[in-house]
């Protein structure tokens, strides 16, 4: 019997795979207008989880799959109340009775990985607390495409240690690109993490100093400093991260032909300013839509469809 995969983690894919995946996904992009892969998902279904709001993560899954031939069916917090209602064990036992492939936006990484330990369809992390692999594949395709490959590449995360931070060290380390981290003391990433990464192989390094962060970065990337459930912490997050925000200035300490993203949504005027992502080394609305095609691919490859 074929093995169920799933992708709760960016390590849940090799480095090969990774690479599969996400040339897989710029060819999606290149094939939409012909939609070559029109009926790869033709009769099967996706049931998406969603405990948090969202813009990309909703339109990219339900539009992708569509695009497949496939049928969402979009379940809010209200319809399961996963956890409480029901179980997490039931609700993934039930749902592989019915559908292909669950799709969960969820607080508690947990609940991802219990839906993964218990169901027998895969089941995709369209972000966690703890990891947005999603995320870090539509990077991932974003450099393939915008630089032909991976090597010479140096990655700088400036912000908070948070979830994106963790699947783009991840991914980094998967891939030989050497990741730093650039954050306020106390806002590093988890250590089990960073050993991880060390592990696969990773050169990561943390620096409180955000100059020197971007010093010799050629992919600059950052996020919110206070992420859905820390609501509390913003005041306080604002002026800790003040000093990290990336701006023209901080810019100037970057190679000149270094390119900055962010996974979106943005909060202007806070982690990046609008002379940076809307100036011409933004990639940020290029990763955006690279989300349809990466999801694309990530559900074709642990659906044995591609």
């Amino acid at each position: 019997m074929k093995e169920t995969r799933h992708l709760t983690s960016i390590d849940d894919l090799t480095a090969d795979e990774l690479r599969e995946v996400i040339e897989l996904a710029a060819t999606l992009r290149t094939e939409r207008k012909t939609n070559a892969h029109r009926t790869a998902l033709y009769r099967q279904s996706v049931a998406m989880i969603f405990e948090k709001p969202s813009l990309r993560t909703r339109v990219t899954f339900e539009t992708g799959t569509n695009d497949l031939g496939g049928h969402a069916i979009y379940l809010a917090p209200a319809d399961i109340s996963i956890g409480k209602r029901e179980s997490v064990q039931d609700v993934a036992l039930n749902l592989s009775r019915w559908v292909h492939m669950i799709v969960a936006r969820t607080f508690a990484h947990s609940t991802v990985t219990g839906l993964a330990e218990h169901a027998s369809v895969p089941v995709i992390n369209a972000l966690s607390d703890h990891e947005h692999p999603c995320q870090a594949l539509a990077f991932g395709q974003m450099v393939l495409e915008q630089r032909g490959g991976f090597d010479g590449e140096v990655m700088a995360f400036i912000g908070d240690g948070n979830n994106v931070a963790h699947s783009m060290m991840l991914f980094c380390a998967k891939l030989g690109v050497p990741f730093i981290l650039g954050c306020p003391e106390g806002y590093e990433m988890d250590e089990a993490v960073v050993s991880r990464a060390r592990e696969i192989g990773g050169d990561v390094t943390i620096t409180y100093d955000p100059a020197e962060a971007v010093r010799d970065a050629t992919l600059i990337y950052t996020d919110v400093w206070a992420s859905m459930g820390q609501e509390a912490e913003t005041e306080k997050r604002k002026t800790l991260f003040a000093p990290f925000q990336v701006n023209d200035e901080l810019m100037s300490h970057a190679p000149s032909h270094a390119i900055v993203t962010h996974c979106l949504p943005a909060h202007r005027g806070e982690e990046i300013t609008d002379s940076v992502l809307d100036g011409p080394q933004s990639r940020a609305i290029e990763e955006a839509e690279n989300r349809l095609h990466a999801q694309k691919a990530a559900m074709l490859f642990l659906l044995g469809c591609r």
